[in-house]
């Protein structure tokens, strides 16, 4: 979890000292505001936990081989956003984003820490760009996949003069 536990850290510097009004600001109606992002990323997060639960309980075993999840930072390659992580619209304050984004942090966590390593090795799911992917994996792909946010935050920053 340290990379996860980096990122998140990076993210909230981030975000730090934005007003309500400025995280709800889209930059234009086909862009995601930063209070959409980050909603994104504690519902890909929690998502992502959720299932792996259910894949230590129901999943065969895929034994995926190890994936370059580093690219995901790669802004280059555009991903949809699967339907379940999908942002609303309505607003958000940053401090109700923040515990939502700590209680989808500490469930990973949770399965970092007390689940057996090789359970995590053996079983996995897919991923729309890389194919399966193992649960071990799974757990640092969220901070890869922050890092690559933490970039869109920035240009939406920008854009909004922030």
């Amino acid at each position: 979890m340290l990379i996860n536990d980096k990122v998140r850290e990076d993210l909230f510097h981030e975000v730090q000292g934005l007003s309500d009004e400025n995280l709800n600001k889209k930059p234009s109606d086909q862009e995601w505001s930063i209070k959409q992002i980050l909603e994104h990323l504690y519902l890909m997060e929690g998502g992502i936990a959720k299932t792996i639960v259910h894949q230590l309980k129901n999943g065969e075993t895929v034994n995926a081989s190890s994936k370059p999840i580093e690219a995901t930072i790669n802004r280059e390659i555009k991903v949809d956003a699967p339907e379940f992580s999908v942002p609303s619209d309505e607003f958000a304050t940053l401090v109700e984003l923040k515990e939502k984004l700590a209680a989808t942090h500490q469930k990973l966590r949770e399965i970092d820490n007390t689940v057996d390593e090789k359970d995590l090795d053996e079983k996995g799911f897919p991923h729309p760009i890389f194919g399966n992917i193992s649960l071990k994996q799974w757990i640092p792909f969220v901070g890869y996949h922050e890092q690559r946010h933490i970039l869109q935050i920035k240009e939406v920053k920008e854009k909004l003069g922030i």
